[in-house]
């Protein structure tokens, strides 16, 4: 799938758990570019512990991206 394309799509895509995509909508993280603009740091203030950013980051890169706006 190409990048650009998984970026215009709603955080559902990546699977998280109902808490986690609870948490996001409500503080406007709505597409999986929202959430790919986000810092480690950004998603600690959001109150999300680390294993739950951990998570987070692993579900961006099963599609080649990462936290900080990171492509591979």
């Amino acid at each position: 799938m190409k990048k650009k394309k998984i970026l215009e799509k709603g955080i559902e895509e990546l699977s998280l758990d109902t808490k986690a995509l609870k948490l996001l909508k409500e503080n406007d993280i709505i597409t999986v570019e929202d959430l790919w603009s986000k810092k480690r740091k950004d998603l600690k203030e959001l109150n999300f512990s680390d294993s739950e950013i951990t998570t987070i980051a692993i579900k961006l890169q099963l599609y080649g991206l990462d936290l900080n706006k990171k492509i591979y």
